[in-house]
Order: structure tokens, then sequence, then C-alpha cells
């Protein structure tokens, strides 16, 4: 806005008088703004939108009509989007409006308890990735990843450019990535795995010193545990490469810490606390060593005290100017999901360190469980690998596409990898339902 004061052009939101508008057009050389504007007349708006009147009890029901076309399916769906039970407590506080209508937090002196459950969100994540610094926070873990491998041309002082990242990454994930670092100097290649995991011998012929960053997932994609992470966390460091390790808050809770097996960035999805499965929405957690503290991309939350020597919370390395300086900018994030990671926090804080891993070791015992009452099953391999599994697994069976199809009729979704693949994923909300699921195997491989 100009200097000029409001009354000078009648209104607050636009500065410029008509003279001032006046003039710049002519300088430009067009007589009006819509001029600066090539719209194809294809998508130009031509004052109608063609939506009929309607009222309020018509528009209901037809919402209502479109939302019953919608397969009342029990999901045992996972790669990547996962539900576990939301306390009503999360819904509750989350809603109070001073958080829900809150903003980014920049004036700490009106938003200091919505600053202080973001501190207390980053605590927690260092507490579980060993790493001394986390942000609050990323958009989601596929950003997350694109974002610690542009940090790991930034902060390596060799030459290399060379990003590796498991085979078997998630497509989405994946084109995030290719997306973020086009036009830099990193090209994306990949490993591949072996039993769903790394494997060690591929990966060790494909790290040089033309390698800036190592990317290993545990759980992997198919919930397999990397169990040679420590290995590839090695690898990483013997061709000083940023090593870089995807997990998230429930499965850290239970896995060996990151920062013991040399990862420098933890990277994932940490709305897997405080979120229902939204197949889209996500939190990305994005944790790392205290040297990259100034290359750390969005909002940081730092601790300290006010006038009065009050203990305070406020925004700390904030380098707004970034969101204005292109290609110059340490990262073009420009917002933190920082609601979302507010619930995350309460729902861990619920939970607590021992209900947390009590929810981490059901992954595990129940994933362990459904596979194997699948395996005893004429017909059908569960799992497909020699691996612990965290929440899902693969699942062998003869005509995947024709079983899922099957399982479908029976009420229930599972994943199609392949025509002799599927998988299959399971937590607390849909535990209840595992039998069933079994039967239905049962009967449509039978």
């Amino acid at each position: 806005m100009s200097g000029r004061s409001a009354g000078a052009s009648g209104s607050p939101f636009a500065p410029h008088t008509a003279d001032e508008t006046a003039a710049m057009l002519d300088a430009l050389g067009v007589d009006e703004e819509a001029d600066l504007f090539d719209i194809p007349d294809e998508v130009a708006f031509d004052g109608e939108f063609g939506i009929p009147q309607r009222g309020e009890r018509a528009v209901v029901g037809d919402l209502r009509e479109t939302f019953a076309r919608n397969d009342d399916l029990t999901e045992f769906l996972g790669r990547g989007h996962y539900s576990h039970y939301v306390p009503a407590v999360v819904d509750d506080l989350s809603s109070r409006s001073e958080f829900l209508t809150s903003y980014t937090q920049y004036q700490p002196e009106i938003t200091q308890g919505f600053l202080q459950a973001l501190f207390e969100y980053q605590s927690i994540l260092v507490e579980l990735t060993g790493l001394p610094v986390a942000n609050c926070s990323m958009y989601d873990a596929a950003t997350a990843l694109a974002e610690a491998a542009l940090l790991s041309d930034r902060v390596r002082s060799t030459s290399g450019s060379t990003v590796l990242v498991p085979g078997d990454l998630r497509d989405g994930k994946r084109a995030t990535l290719d997306n973020y670092v086009d036009g830099s100097d990193l090209s994306v290649e990949t490993y591949p795995y072996d039993d769903n995991t790394a494997d060690l011998d591929a990966l060790a012929e494909l790290v040089g010193e033309d390698t800036a960053f190592v990317y290993a997932e545990t759980p992997t994609v198919t919930g397999a545990i990397e169990p040679d992470l420590a290995a590839v966390g090695d690898l990483a460091d013997e061709h000083d490469a940023l090593f870089c390790v995807g997990s998230d808050p429930v499965a850290l809770s239970l896995l060996e810490e990151p920062a013991s097996v040399g990862a420098d960035v933890v990277v994932g999805e940490a709305g897997v606390l405080g979120l229902p499965a939204s197949y889209g929405m996500g939190l990305g957690l994005f944790a790392c060593r205290e040297e990259y503290l100034r290359q750390v991309p969005g909002r940081l939350v730092g601790e300290s005290e006010d006038a009065d020597d009050r203990r305070a919370f406020t925004l700390t390395l904030q380098t707004r100017e970034q969101h204005i300086r292109k290609e110059r900018a340490t990262s073009n994030i420009c917002t933190n999901q920082a609601w979302v990671a507010l619930r995350a926090a309460m729902h861990a804080a619920y939970l607590g360190p021992d209900g947390l891993v009590d929810l981490a070791e059901d992954c595990v015992r129940d994933a362990a469980s459904v596979a194997a009452s699948l395996d005893a099953l004429d017909g059908v391999e569960a799992p497909l690998d020699d691996r612990h599994h965290f929440r899902e697994f693969t699942v062998g069976v003869d005509d995947a596409p024709g079983v899922a199809a099957g399982l479908e009729e029976h009420g229930f979704a599972v994943h199609t990898l392949d025509d002799e693949t599927l998988q299959v994923c399971v937590t607390d909300l849909n535990v209840d339902a595992a039998d069933d699921l079994v039967a239905a195997f049962a009967e449509v491989t039978a």
C-alpha cells in the first residue's frame, strides 16, 4: 500500500486514485486493467454461473443422495494414509475459537497458548527422533522429503548432485520430489529393494562421490521394518551424503532412534496422530541436526522470556523474506499446518509415552496376527517377505484383482499392487473386523 492516507483513494484496500491508475495504464500502453490479462474465452467468466437457484432443503437432499452413492466399505488400506482412534478431547480442545480461527502465530503477545502447543509438538519430535531441531511443521511427508533433498544441496560442500530413493517409493511422494528438485542441480535416482527393504549390495554399488542424499524408510511403503538402517546410514556417511530417514511418530515410539543410526534428517507423516485418514491432507514432520538450524524450511517456535522475565514462546529464525526471494529463498513453504500440528501434539500428550508405545506395539502384533491367519488359508501367502511389519503387509494370491473385487463385494477394501499381490493394513480402528476379513478371504479364494 502506498504511503498516502486512505482518504486519498476513498478506500484503505485500493490505494491508487483514479488519476494514478490512469497514469500507470498509460505508461503500460493499455486502456484498462482487463487488458493486462490474457484469459481464453472458453474459461473467461461470462457473468453467469449456470447454477440454478435452489432452496436449502433441496440442496441438502441432493447432497444426501450424492453421499449415499459412496461405497460402505471397511477399509484395510494404508500405504501412507493411516487411521488411528482420535480421542474426543482432541476435537474438543482444538475446536476452541482461539485455536481454530488463528492464523500463523506472528504475534506472540496474543498466541502464547498456540505457540506453546507447537513448541511441545517440536519437543515430542525431538524426543522421538533423537535429533535436536524440529520445525512446526510441513505440508505432508512428500514435501518434507523434497525439502530435505533441497537442504542437502545447500549444506554439502562437495559437488554431489544425485538423490537416491527407494524404487518402491510411493508414486505421489516421488512425483512431489521430482517437482521440487526440478530447476535445481539435483537428479533423482532409485535403488532396489530386496525382500521389501533396502538391497544393501545394490545400494553400495550406486552410492558414490556424486551422491548428495540417501533416503530410507522404516516402515517401508509395504509396512516392512528396515533391518539394516544403520548400514544404509554408514554407506551415506562414507560418501559424505546426507542420510534421511522416513517414518512416523507412532512407529518412532517403538523403533530404533534415527539419530542413533546416523540420520541427519528425519521426515515423515505426523498426521497419524490427531487426524483420521484424509487421503490428501497431511502433516509433514521435519527434524534435523543442529548444524542445519538456519537451513530448516518453514517455522520454528523458540522459548524465550518476556519483559517481566516470564517464560514465553515466539516464532524464531523465521525468515519471512523467504516468501518473496524466489530462487534465492531457503524454502517457499508459506504455511505450516499449524492447527493440524496442534492436534497431533494434543493426541500425543493424551496418549503419553506409555500409551504411544502401546499403540505402536498393537500395530506390530495385530499385523502379525492377521497375516498369520491369512497365511493359514489355502492359496494365500502372507506376508510375502521375511520381515517384521508395522500396520501393513503384502499378501500373495493367484488373482489379486479378482480377490480384491470379491472382498469388495463382502464389504472390504484392500490395496491391489499387481496381478498377484495385495496389501492389507491393520490399525486399532479396523482390527475388530479382521476376523470377518479373513473369513471373506477364505470364501473368495476357495
